[in-house]
């Protein structure tokens, strides 16, 4: 039987999370299975000439579900070699509860979790893949494709763990070559059934008719009320400047650097001038304001005093 080596493999957010979660609370190295379904997807690649495009599609590993049992060993022997009776009783009922919930899963592969170790595969764990790579599973459009998806987990060796908890990679195992091949796994925040839809999209509502008179006219508007904008903005930003045009900026580089430095720090000064003059001239009117204040309620005592009989 060939391989079917997977594009990449793929897990959603929220399940990755859980699953990182499950291993965090353990007591311990735990290990446990994986769900999901094997899905095809065809690249769309449109061109404007008549090259005939490739049909080859990717093959993808959606992950969709996890089970943990929080035990190490919970399916397999000290030396790798799988349990078949309790892997067979673990896959039917996580399967079945998964078809009850109406959605559809399939028994991909496991995981392993340990705890500061280094993050590549070890004898047992290639002992355990090999010994479910003879395991067939019936999973639709793939019914030679064998339970391969392996996701390993570990925690940071040394000091690490300051800017992160957990480390992880995928692999799929090779039946033929008997080997780990790495595998690129992608974190997808939206369902898998309507990721696939980015791939085959194409627009069906028709454009509206637009007459060319009318566009060109409101174009030439828009125009013409852009330009009133930035001639208004200009007026303005001379009026403070004191005739200093943006224009002038582009002085500052070559020859002429010395003479627009000096222009540009006079008028800087005067810009200065003009703010502690407006400054000085709010405080005297906050003085006057506060002066009417006291005014106004010495008024209102005078009023409010009764009168003697």
């Amino acid at each position: 039987m060939d391989d079917l080596p997977f594009q990449k493999i793929t897990i959603s957010g929220p399940t990755l999370s859980a699953l990182m979660h499950r291993i965090a609370t353990s007591l311990g190295d735990v290990d446990g299975l994986l769900f999901g379904h094997v899905t095809r997807l065809t690249p769309s690649t449109l061109t404007d000439d008549n090259t005939p495009q490739n049909p080859d599609s990717d093959l993808v590993a959606t992950i969709t579900s996890f089970f943990c049992p929080n035990i190490p060993l919970s399916f397999y022997d000290s030396l790798g070699r799988v349990d078949s009776v309790t892997l067979h009783r673990l896959v039917s009922s996580t399967t079945h509860q998964s078809n009850s919930s109406s959605s559809s899963s399939n028994f991909l592969g496991w995981f392993s979790a340990r705890r500061k170790s280094p993050i590549r595969p070890s004898m047992r764990e290639f002992c355990v893949s090999q010994s479910l790579s003879r395991l067939k599973t019936a999973a639709k459009g793939e019914k030679d494709l064998n339970p391969c998806v392996f996701l390993l987990f570990t925690t940071p060796v040394h000091g690490e763990m300051l800017y992160h908890t957990h480390e992880y990679r995928a692999y799929q195992f090779q039946v033929n070559s008997r080997c780990f091949e790495p595998k690129t796994i992608a974190i997808d925040n939206i369902g898998p059934d309507f990721r696939g839809n980015y791939g085959c999209f194409s627009p069906n509502s028709p454009f509206p008719e637009l007459k060319c008179a009318s566009a060109m006219n409101d174009e030439a508007g828009e125009d013409l009320n852009r330009m009133e904008r930035v001639s208004k903005d200009q007026k303005e930003l001379d009026m403070v400047a004191e005739g200093f045009c943006v224009g002038d900026l582009g002085k500052l580089m070559g020859s002429e650097t010395v003479n627009s430095t000096m222009s540009l720090e006079d008028l800087y000064e005067k810009m200065l001038g003009k703010l502690d003059n407006l400054a000085r001239q709010v405080e005297k009117s906050n003085a006057k304001v506060l002066e009417m204040e006291n005014h106004n309620r010495k008024l209102r005592y005078k009023i409010a005093r009764p009168v003697p009989e």
